[in-house]
């Protein structure tokens, strides 16, 4: 099991029931626990204690459990070029803590936010009229209001390769389409500017096989 180490939110919460409470975090970041590791030592008066333990150790639980199995994930493509990436699916409110317990666990921070790239799906494609249309919008868009960020393509073609998109999201491709992706990509003069994204129903039990098309990274919802 991994678990994230300083608990300032830990922190926060129980002082927000008695200021006086203090926190001791006995473990690093990132650490492999055994089930008599001892994690944090906590002093205050008892009352405070029992009132808010029960938010903190719901959080600590959580955040293990998401640095766990993130770390399955990594190990599971150990030795290929693939990178573990999360997606923006998080409980409600909870998102910073989510996602820096993706970072403990190995994995790498996808966007933050929609705000943080564009991400043209089938829908936004089909109502531009092609993937081609939809980039050259989205170009347009971001010179007007200076404002530049990276666009995600989600495709079922190499067309936005053609576009001029650097990241590409083969969302739901079988294994063999996305080697052929990848094939393409290579005998591109641009190649190592083209970022291969796999995605969808990304499962432990398949994501080295996914791993193994050489595509450079996967987003995995779980």
């Amino acid at each position: 099991m991994r678990h994230r180490r300083r608990s300032p939110r830990g922190r926060r919460g129980l002082r927000q029931v008695d200021s006086e409470v203090t926190v001791e975090a006995l473990v690093p970041d990132g650490a492999r626990l055994t089930g008599d590791d001892v994690l944090v030592r906590l002093s205050g008066l008892a009352r405070s204690l029992i009132t808010g333990e029960r938010t903190v150790l719901n959080l600590l639980q959580r955040m293990c459990g998401i640095a766990t199995l993130t770390d399955r994930y990594v190990q599971a493509v150990g030795g290929t070029e693939a990178r573990i990436l999360d997606t923006r699916k998080t409980a409600p409110g909870l998102r910073a803590l989510d996602k820096y317990a993706v970072t403990v666990g190995g994995g790498r921070n996808h966007r933050l936010n929609l705000a943080a790239m564009v991400l043209l799906k089938e829908n936004h494609i089909a109502a531009a009229g092609g993937v081609t249309t939809a980039i050259d919008a989205v170009r347009r868009e971001m010179a007007r209001t200076g404002h530049e960020v990276e666009t995600d393509v989600e495709v079922q073609t190499v067309e936005a390769l053609d576009a001029g998109s650097r990241w590409i999201m083969l969302d739901n491709m079988p294994v063999t389409d996305i080697e052929t992706v990848v094939r393409i990509r290579a005998e591109r003069a641009d190649a190592s500017l083209i970022l291969p994204e796999a995605s969808g129903t990304v499962r432990l039990n398949s994501v080295r096989a996914i791993a193994g098309t050489g595509v450079d990274l996967i987003s995995v919802g779980a």
